[in-house]
C-alpha cells in the first residue's frame, strides 16, 4: 500500500471510512485522468453549476515567452461517464484480473465509484456540479457482465497465435 502524507485530508479519510483501500481512490483520479487525456470524455460546465473544491485547478500558466497562456478549462464528467472511463482503464491496465483488483480495494459496483468520488468532494480533492449525485453512479453496469463477459484478449496481428488464412 502506498503511504499518504498524515496532514493530507485522504489520510484522515483513510482513517474515517475504511470501506476502500488508498489504492481504489488513486486508481479514480487516474481513471479521470484518463478519460479526459486519453478519451476526450467531458465538458466544461456553466462557472456557476461549480461547487466549492479543488478538482483539476484552473490556472494562468506563463509561456516561455512570458506571456500568460490561457487557463485550463476545467471538464466535467457525469457519474456513468467516469464509471464507464473506469470500466476501460481497468480493462487496460489490469486485463481479466480487473474485476479481482478492483475488488481487492473495496470496489465491488459502480455505486463503489460514486462513494469513493463524494468522499474525495467532501475532502476538497474533487469538485461537483449542483445536478451531480451518488445515484448517478448506481447500476452504471453490472460488474461480472463488464469485467468477465465482456473482456476479449486479443493479439497482435504478427502474433503466433493469430491464424493465417
Amino acid at each position: 500500500m502506498t503511504l499518504v502524507d498524515p496532514s493530507h485530508p485522504l489520510s484522515k479519510l483513510l482513517q474515517e471510512d475504511r470501506r476502500y483501500k488508498l489504492d481504489a481512490y488513486l486508481f479514480i483520479l487516474e481513471a479521470l485522468s484518463y478519460a479526459h487525456d486519453q478519451m476526450g470524455m467531458g465538458e466544461e460546465p456553466p462557472t456557476e453549476d461549480l461547487e466549492p473544491g479543488l478538482g483539476e485547478q484552473s490556472s494562468k500558466p506563463i509561456a516561455k515567452s512570458g506571456r500568460i497562456r490561457k487557463k485550463r478549462v476545467e471538464r466535467h464528467l457525469s457519474g456513468q461517464q467516469l464509471s464507464e472511463a473506469a470500466r476501460i482503464y481497468a480493462l487496460e491496465q489490469y486485463g481479466y484480473m480487473a474485476r479481482t483488483v478492483l475488488g481487492s480495494w473495496g470496489i465491488k459496483k459502480t455505486a463503489d465509484f460514486g462513494e469513493i468520488v463524494f468522499n474525495m468532494i467532501e475532502i476538497g480533492q474533487m469538485r461537483k456540479t449542483r445536478k451531480d449525485k451518488r445515484e448517478d453512479f448506481h447500476d452504471a453496469y453490472d460488474f461480472a457482465q463488464a469485467f468477465t463477459n465482456d473482456y476479449r484478449i486479443t493479439f497482435p496481428a504478427n502474433s503466433p497465435n493469430t491464424k493465417n488464412g
